[in-house]
């Protein structure tokens, strides 16, 4: 199936995906990283799934399916010849052990149907040794260990348990999936109808905490966008993943497959800002925690990225048993760009905790004394080439993006000094500042072309120059702001969408072959960006064309590729969905943390 195919649901510690055929293809348990247990998306059904859905020749995609309002609990529905069905998909939010529930409902007429459960550890690799046991199915292999609770008797052959079963109008029948460490005593039964209505009651409460602060036509995109945020956090410590996948192509076939189970340091404003604005103060605030935890320690080692618990090493490794999405090879787990130098997220993070605390969070001393130790690192290193924003896995080269945010990690280093009293080195501060600010004038525009560069050393363009207003570094009406948003819009733009730079820089500038799709972060950012430069027809425009790629549930990937009509990249993709709500905010006027307006000077 397509990517956009598939809807997920989890329990804010993992994730699985579900597809319109009633097939679930994607699970890792029991955190977004951990192995996956099924792991047909990637590979084949033999590398595990487990697929519910009418009984017959092929497979059927579903009539219809959606989210119940405000949550994250999927309903796929069949209608057939002899009557109409019902699927309902949920993750409860864990207590000891993570719970998959599956309640085939018959909503009318008479409908036989079919399962099949392929159990496989360790990315499909690991055939696990089953049993039964008082009438349960328990599937062992390693440290992991699965049970599952079957209304209807399942039949092993062929390395698969199988069943078919009829039901009529108003039958019911519950299946449970519950994951344990194989050491472990056997765990305590979960009453699917009870747990459905606490999941249903629990998700409700925290969409109804939500103010989208939006026209009212954008509401419903941004609601579903928080709940996708939500469902990508890991609980226990506030950490957000950015997909819960990994190696869905940016090229279909190609080569581009990337893991992004992790916790990226970029994220962290934006996704401060989109929580903050629509009232989840809570959540900010254990993002905020989260990310001083991981960052704790010499700056010199602060890294781009991490894993949900604060972990810092993820090893890159190829999964050769696995052919990919698509046959787009190779499969990865880790990411390597861990080891990058990437001078923006050291602004991303001062720029976060100023705006938590311009916001209201109250801060410690310890995070005043983060900050500055991030400050003497940056002093030392600003003017040095880096990987940049991309992650590119070529030569490293003078960004203008990375230098801009050097820009930001000064200026708001500054504004916690004047703004709350911090102490700090504030004159060599504002000569940093402007010292910056001035080489990226001088070096990274381009007067003939009244544009701002992607480097220092190039001419070619970058959709992340589009951030510049949104950073302060120059008014939104600035001229150069302007020619910029012009000249990306005349080179950047393939098939109504942004381009992140351009096709035929991919090769020398990334270290990549192949192509890929229109990165759907930077056709938000040009719609803001339009917005804020007063453009609001246009932005408008551009918005609901983006909104409008979301799939049947209100779900992005990572790209849009026009080339096929598809998604592409890993999904659902939390650097797609946040942009989205700021562009909404934006375009009703409602920015409520400290953006440009209160950055100015």
């Amino acid at each position: 199936m397509r990517i956009e195919d598939y809807a997920m649901i989890g329990d804010m510690q993992s994730a699985a995906l579900v597809g319109r055929d009633g097939s679930i293809d994607w699970l890792c348990l029991p955190r977004f990283d951990s192995p996956a247990c099924f792991a047909a998306l990637l590979g084949e059904e033999r590398n595990g799934h487990w697929w519910i859905g009418p009984a017959g020749p092929g497979r059927q995609l579903s009539t219809r399916r959606r989210y119940r309002e405000g949550t994250l609990i999927l309903e796929t529905e069949w209608d057939t010849e002899s009557g109409t069905v019902r699927v309902t998909d949920f993750m409860p939010p864990r207590q000891a052990n993570p719970d998959l529930v599956r309640i085939v409902e018959c909503v009318a007429g008479s409908v036989e149907m079919a399962t099949e459960i392929r159990i496989r550890f360790d990315y499909g690799r690991i055939v696990p040794w089953v049993r039964r046991s008082n009438g349960l199915l328990q599937a062992v292999g390693g440290p992991d260990s699965v049970w599952v609770h079957s209304p209807v008797p399942l039949q092993g052959g062929d390395y698969a348990h199988k069943a078919t079963f009829r039901l009529s109008a108003g039958d019911r029948m519950p299946f449970v999936f519950t994951w344990h460490p194989s050491h472990s005593s056997v765990p305590e039964q979960i009453d699917p109808i009870v747990e459905l209505a606490e999941t249903e009651a629990i998700w409700k409460r925290w969409s109804a905490r939500c103010e989208p602060r939006t026209e009212q036509q954008w509401e419903e995109p941004v609601l579903r966008s928080l709940i996708t945020l939500k469902a990508l956090t890991y609980a226990p410590t506030g950490g957000i993943v950015a997909a819960p996948t990994t190696s869905l192509p940016e090229d279909l076939g190609g080569e581009r497959n990337w893991d992004y189970r992790y916790c990226w340091l970029r994220d962290a404003t934006m996704t401060l800002d989109a929580l903050i604005c629509a009232g989840y103060v809570e959540e900010a605030r254990d993002w905020r925690e989260w990310l001083l935890r991981a960052i704790a320690g010499r700056p010199q080692d602060l890294q781009i990225m991490y894993g949900v618990a604060g972990e810092r090493r993820l090893p890159e490794m190829e999964v050769p048993w696995l052919d990919g999405y698509e046959d787009s090879r190779p499969v990865r787990i880790g990411n390597g760009a861990v080891e990058q130098l990437q001078l923006d997220v050291y602004g991303e993070v001062l720029n976060c905790l100023f705006v938590s605390r311009a916001s209201g969070l109250m801060a410690s001393q310890r995070t005043w004394s983060i900050q500055r130790s991030l400050m003497d690192f940056l002093e030392s290193h600003w003017d040095e080439p880096d990987e940049g924003l991309w992650e590119i896995r070529g030569p490293r080269r003078h960004f203008v993006h990375s230098k801009v945010m050097a820009w930001v990690a000064a200026d708001r280093a500054i504004k916690q000094v004047e703004m709350f009293g911090q102490s700090g080195p504030l004159d060599r501060w504002r000569v940093l500042r402007d010292r910056i600010h001035a080489e990226v004038l001088e070096k990274g525009y381009d007067p003939a072309r009244n544009t701002f560069t992607q480097s220092y050393d190039s001419h070619e363009l970058d959709a992340s120059l589009l951030l510049i207003p949104q950073t302060g570094f120059l008014p939104p009406d600035d001229p150069r702001v302007i020619g910029t948003i012009d000249a990306v819009e005349r080179e950047l733009m393939s098939d109504g969408f942004l381009l992140r730079y351009p096709l035929a820089e991919r090769s020398t500038v990334d270290g990549l072959s192949g192509g890929e799709g229109a990165f759907l972060a930077c056709s938000f950012w040009l719609a803001e960006a339009r917005a804020m430069a007063g453009r609001r027809r246009e932005a408008v425009e551009l918005f609901e064309r983006l909104l409008a790629l979301r799939n049947d549930v209100g779900l992005l990937a990572e790209e849009y590729d026009p080339r096929y009509g598809r998604q592409v990249g890993n999904f659902p993709q939390a650097f797609s969905h946040v942009p989205l709500i700021h562009t909404a905010h934006t375009l009703s006027r409602a920015s409520c943390t400290p953006r440009y307006a209160e950055l100015r000077g």
